[in-house]
């Protein structure tokens, strides 16, 4: 296991927090929103429409979901917002997580709350499917919500509160959307959830899924999903997941990134990348580029790889960029080449964006 440590000074900055000795990215116009971002764990999600020359984004806070359409030159088209629907209950619920999910022939914007799931139309126009929670299980003191969203084939699956994973089995149009399976595999709360589509027939694991007690869990999705693998947690909770090329990239509680071996479990890389707890992480599959933001206000961008004789996973740490006074609380990557990226935080009316050199 290799362990890379980013000293104390580098997770300070220089007084400019303008200025690096590698400067990859700079800032750009930010975009400004109508409300703030919550302090939600990736609470930013990104959708790239390279055929209309738009992006879409959408961010929390409270009871509602702020939904932008953006041109290239970042012209704000469109503004939309979305609330979590009422279900049983006095007061609003509250959105977790909101995420596009980009299945084989349509898109869907799934977003999450106290009481339930809901499933939009990808512009948010129309709402194609409405999930209650079960409040059964729940004991009187126990919070109950969904979190963590990912689409694997033409499956949507949602975890909740309990550790089940919810397995939505989407059809290529309309409405007949059904829960087709519970997966059970988490002793907690589910926090995060990421997929990849198969790279090749050896390479079996489709899905990760972790929980507040840093527990991971690696699928094989079909038909019927199956677990592969659990990979253990060590007290600190895993906020956010990635998956590449058989490579799991996790992000803790306790600043660290760990890189895993996702058909084995194995630890390959160990990062103190952050000084604070990580609340978002994002990958840009074409070139490997792992994005990590945290509570200390700091976004890293590190370049993954495997070495060509050995296999084995090796990290470059290529920019780092400081937020002044702001808890980030999401950041994501715009398009599959990482050549820009987008951060929101806590109570901060703007998102942020910034591009490569």
């Amino acid at each position: 296991m290799c362990v890379v440590s980013m000293v104390a000074a580098d997770l300070e900055g220089p007084k400019d927090p303008g200025i690096w000795l590698l400067r990859m990215f700079r800032r750009e116009r930010s975009i400004p929103l109508r409300g703030s971002a919550a302090a939600l764990c990736n609470n930013l999600s990104v959708l790239q429409l390279p055929f209309c020359d738009l992006t879409r984004f959408g961010v929390v806070h409270g009871p509602s979901a702020q939904l932008l359409s953006v041109t290239p030159g970042c012209v704000l088209l469109d503004q939309r917002q979305l609330l979590a629907k009422e279900g049983a209950g006095v007061s609003p619920p509250l959105i977790t997580q909101i995420h596009w999910c980009v299945l084989p022939f349509r898109v869907l914007l799934v977003l999450t709350s106290h009481r339930g799931i809901q499933m939009y139309e990808s512009n948010g126009s129309i709402m194609v499917y409405w999930h209650a929670l079960d409040y059964e299980d729940a004991s009187p003191v126990q919070a109950v919500f969904a979190r963590g969203i990912a689409s694997s084939g033409h499956f949507i699956c949602v975890g909740t509160w309990s550790g089940r994973v919810l397995v939505f089995d989407i059809p290529d149009k309309g409405s007949n959307i059904v829960l087709s399976e519970e997966l059970v595999g988490h002793p907690t709360s589910v926090t995060d959830i990421a997929s990849e589509p198969a790279q090749k027939q050896d390479c079996m694991a489709h899905m990760v899924t972790a929980d507040d007690s840093g527990l991971l869990c690696v699928w094989w999705a079909g038909p019927e999903f199956k677990l592969l693998t659990r990979i253990p947690g060590f007290g600190a909770p895993c906020t956010s997941v990635q998956l590449w090329q058989g490579i799991i990239a996790a992000g803790y509680g306790n600043g660290q990134v760990r890189l895993y071996e996702a058909s084995t479990g194995t630890l390959h890389v160990q990062i103190n990348a952050h000084a604070r707890a990580i609340c978002a992480l994002d990958l840009a599959p074409e070139v490997g580029k792992l994005l990590s933001a945290a509570e200390d206000t700091f976004v890293h961008i590190w370049k993954l790889s495997r070495s060509p004789g050995s296999g084995c996973i090796e990290v470059e740490h290529c920019h780092g960029e400081c937020v002044p006074d702001t808890q980030v609380c999401g950041a994501r990557f715009f398009d599959p080449s990482g050549s820009s990226f987008a951060v929101t935080g806590y109570d901060l009316d703007e998102i942020l964006r910034f591009s490569s050199v």
